[in-house]
């Protein structure tokens, strides 16, 4: 994953929705969006907002079903983005006291 990529995903996810979105997704495994709806009393318009920006960086698939979708997870990615910030927390800090700086 680039650095750009995570901003992408870092931006989408600084909404609440979106992670609540996520959250519901994981506990169902896979759950129609009308569901999803029932859960967080928002309209069809806005969830289909949430839902695009999601599935357009892959972090949720969409399967459709007649008038419906259906979504699951694609945790590949989203453990991609967990992947990614547990390498910065796995960096080692450059000493910076032997800088000369003061």
């Amino acid at each position: 994953m680039t650095n750009e990529e995570f901003v992408k995903v870092s931006k989408a996810l600084s909404d609440a929705t979106r992670v609540e979105i996520l959250q519901i997704i994981s506990k169902y495994g896979t759950i129609c969006a009308c569901k999803i709806l029932e859960r967080l009393h928002i309209s069809q318009g806005t969830l289909s907002h949430h839902m695009r920006v999601l599935s357009d960086l892959k972090l949720v698939s969409v399967e459709k079903e007649g008038k419906w979708c259906n979504y699951s997870l694609v945790r590949e990615n989203i453990c991609e983005v967990a992947h990614f910030i547990q390498g910065i927390c796995a960096e080692k800090a450059i000493d910076t006291h032997s800088c000369g700086c003061k």
